[in-house]
Parts: C-alpha cells; structure tokens; sequence
C-alpha cells in the first residue's frame, strides 16, 4: 500500500463520492440559472455579456483618458453629465416607443450606433487628436443612445422567456452579466491603458457588439401585442405616468431608486480621484477598485437569483441600502488599498441588490400594456439622476474634497433607506393584492381583495 494512502477508503469509492458532491453541488445551482433554459434569453446572455465587457472597458478608459488631459475632477463630472443626462430627459419617451414598436429592431438599431460611437472614438484616440470636446460631445451622443436602449432592452427581457415565473431570475442573471463584466472590464482596461493606451480599449469596445447583435438577430421572438400606438405618444406618455405615480408601491420605489441613484452612484465619477490621489496608484489601481465593487454586484446577483420568489425584496433594499450607505462613507475616509477594496466590495453587494430588486418588484407588479413606460421611469430613476449626481459630486469634490463628498452621498443613502423602512407596512397592503392575483402568494379565503385577508405582507417577510 502506497504511504499516506488511506486504507479505509478504495480510489472508486473516492472518486465516486466526487461525482455525487459534483452532482449535488450541479442540482443546487441549476435553480439560479433556470432562465437560460429559454433560448431566446441564452442567446442574449452571452452576446449581451461580450459586449459588456467592452463597455466597462471604454467607461474606464474614458474617466482615465479625461482625468489624463485635464487633470480636472470638476470636467470629470461634467463628462458623466453629458453621457447621461439625455437618459433623464428621453427615456419615457423610449418607453412610449418600446409600448409602440417592435423591441427587438429597436434594440438592432441601438447596438449599431453605440458600435459607431465606439469606433469614432478608439480612431480619434488612436490618431492622437482626441481633445476634451470631442470627448463630451460624443458621450452625448452615446448617452442618446442609451436613453432609447435601455428601457426597451429593460421591458424586452419578458418577451425573451416562454415562462413569466422566471423573469426574477433573468433579472438577476442580467444584474450578475453586468456586474461579471464590471469585474471582468476595468480589470482589462487597467492592463490595456498601461500598455497601450486608452483608444484600444474604445477599439475593443466597438468590436465586442457583434455578439449582442447577432444574438438579436438570431433570436425567434413571436410579435407581441401592441396597444399603445392607437394613442397620441403624449396621451400615451401621460398615461404612463399617471399609471406609475399613483400606485404608491411603484412610486416610493422609484424614488428610493433616484435617491440611492443621486447620492451614492456618483462615486464612480470621482474613481480616479481616488486611484491617484488619495490612494496613490494608477490606471491598475483603479482596474482593482472597480472590480472589488463587481466582485461584491456578482455576490450580490447570485443571492438574488437563487430566491425562487419576490417576497421579502421589500426589507432586503432597505438593508443592503442601508449597508451601501454605509460601506461608502467607510471608502470615502479609507486610506488603505485592501480597506478600500473591502469595502468596494460591500458597497457592489448593496448597490447590486438594491436596484435588481427594485427591477424585479416593479416588474412583477406592473400592468403588461405599460410595461415600457414604467421601465422608462425606472430607467429615470436608476441612471438618468445619473448627471445630476456627477454634477453634484465634482462639485462638492472640488469644495470639500472627493472622501468628504463621497461620504456625504452614503449618509444620503442611509437616510433614504430608513424613510422607505416606515412605509413597508402601507406598501405590502398595497400590493398584496396583486401578488394573491399572479399566484405568489395564496389566498385561504379564495377572495381576491388580499387586503382584509390579515395575511403576513409579502415585503414584511424576514429573510
């Protein structure tokens, strides 16, 4: 018998034990990927997550690239406004659309000039010609185009599944697609801007959308049913609205989103701020910071895609809104790379679960005919207070100081998770109903107002 062999235990019986943990471990995962089974929804995932790799590659490039040539936090802002202040002001108007026409060619036709932008800029970058206007101009031009592809894309996934139950989980695994490139890209980019510059990480962007196109292209998608177009687009924007606004439980989502959105998101903006001057690195160290806060999104993006139904998301945006508050004031004051990364990591855990989870409450709830118009203001309220936030964290970066300005926005997030807390009750009266009527939760007395049924709220539920 060979030393250190253990005479109890055969290499068959060994092995075999293998293949059964291998097979456990295979049947408790499958349950967080269950939306893939679908092939219209495969198809996006992995021509979608290319082409995000190459995003994130180019949105790192471009802080960098900014920062480089001007040396200017207050420009850095500004640069994030243009990119993202034409999804404010036109994206319910993209979900008038996505309620208009059909989702899959607009999405075709989106790609392709994000593709274009991407090129302009990797050839101006490249030709060492690129000067600061060209810079906002064309992040104006690319965030027109995102003000139309992201709240068709958002209202789209629904169409991808054959199953409405698994539309969590495909909002989940979207979170964690972005979030695993979000590791992926900034990682790259670091490398890339070292060695190469910033331009052929545009390159690289403008290349990585062939994926995700003819993904679309080859998908088998039957035509759904259009009502909005026998409207007026502003009868059929006003609707949209009112239909949002007046249901509370979309409301006080959506303004917790804004909040959350305007306060915390804009420490992204000030990254090389942090990466250069208070941690005293590189475009590496600034790969590293962005993909702590992807490591800990992905963590994030499989808790929620391995929860089999919507119940309790409620209490769980207001702890990890809360805990996102939280991990950004400690990053604001951390003078400590590991630290820092550390609590990257938490902050991408609160701020993934966060707005996946308000994605999945709002489209579970929402009405199918004005799904788009409410993807539009979630849009809105996740990325169009984008500008406003980078506006206001170049400014309060250039009069406090960026660790005083990224804490002030954690503080904000805190406070905003705490106001959404008192209304928890109210909201799962609201929306018991509607969670009694798709079947998520029962109703023992067979009656379908679930408001006097004195049953446990669904967003009250403990986790």
């Amino acid at each position: 018998m060979k030393a250190g062999m253990n005479p109890k235990v055969s290499p068959s019986v060994g092995s075999g034990r293998l293949r059964l943990a291998a097979v456990a471990a295979w049947r408790r995962l499958r349950p967080t990927t269950r939306a893939l089974r679908h092939r219209n929804y495969k198809l996006f995932f992995f021509g979608q997550g290319m082409s995000l790799i190459g995003t994130w590659m180019q949105r790192i490039a471009l802080g960098w690239l900014v920062y480089r040539l001007t040396g200017s936090v207050l420009l850095l802002g500004l640069v994030g406004f243009a990119s993202q202040i034409p999804t404010f002001l036109l994206a319910p108007l993209a979900g008038v659309l996505a309620d208009r026409i059909d989702r899959r060619k607009l999405l075709v036709a989106t790609q392709v000039m994000a593709m274009l932008q991407a090129f302009v800029l990797a050839g101006l970058t490249i030709a060492g010609v690129v000067a600061t206007w060209h810079i906002i101009l064309l992040s104006m031009l690319l965030g027109l185009v995102n003000a139309f592809d992201i709240p068709i894309r958002q209202s789209f996934v629904v169409e991808m599944l054959e199953s409405r139950e698994d539309l969590p989980n495909a909002i989940a695994l979207n979170s964690l697609l972005v979030n695993g490139a979000r590791l992926a890209g900034p990682s790259l980019a670091g490398v890339l801007i070292a060695a190469v510059g910033e331009g052929v990480c545009f390159l690289v962007n403008g290349a990585t959308f062939v994926g995700v196109i003819g993904a679309l292209l080859a998908m088998r998608v039957s035509p759904a049913i259009r009502h909005a177009h026998k409207l007026r687009v502003l009868h059929n924007l006003r609707e949209g609205f009112v239909y949002a606004f007046d249901f509370l439980p979309i409301r006080a989502i959506l303004l917790l989103l804004a909040t959350i959105s305007l306060l915390g998101m804009s420490y992204a903006v000030l990254m090389p701020v942090f990466a250069k001057e208070i941690l005293h690195g590189g475009p590496k160290t600034m790969g590293f910071l962005m993909a702590a806060s992807g490591i800990g999104a992905m963590g994030g993006a499989v808790v929620l895609a391995s929860r089999k139904s919507v119940r309790g998301l409620g209490r769980m945006m207001v702890m990890t809104g809360g805990l996102f508050g939280a991990a950004l004031i400690g990053f604001g004051y951390s003078r400590n790379l590991y630290l820092s990364l550390c609590l990257l990591a938490v902050a991408g855990f609160g701020m993934m679960v966060q707005f996946a989870a308000s994605n999945s409450l709002i489209q579970t709830i929402v009405d199918d005919d004005k799904r788009g118009r409410v993807m539009s203001f979630y849009v809105m309220a996740f990325m169009g207070m984008g500008p406003f936030g980078s506006l206001l964290a170049g400014w309060l970066a250039k009069v406090l100081g960026a660790p005083t300005a990224v804490a002030i926005g954690g503080a904000g997030c805190i406070v905003a998770a705490g106001l959404f807390a008192t209304r928890l009750p109210m909201l799962g009266k609201l929306v018991h109903p509607t969670y009694i009527r798709l079947g998520i939760v029962p109703n023992p007395s067979g009656n379908d107002n679930g408001q006097s049924l004195g049953v446990t709220s669904p967003w009250e539920v403990r986790l």
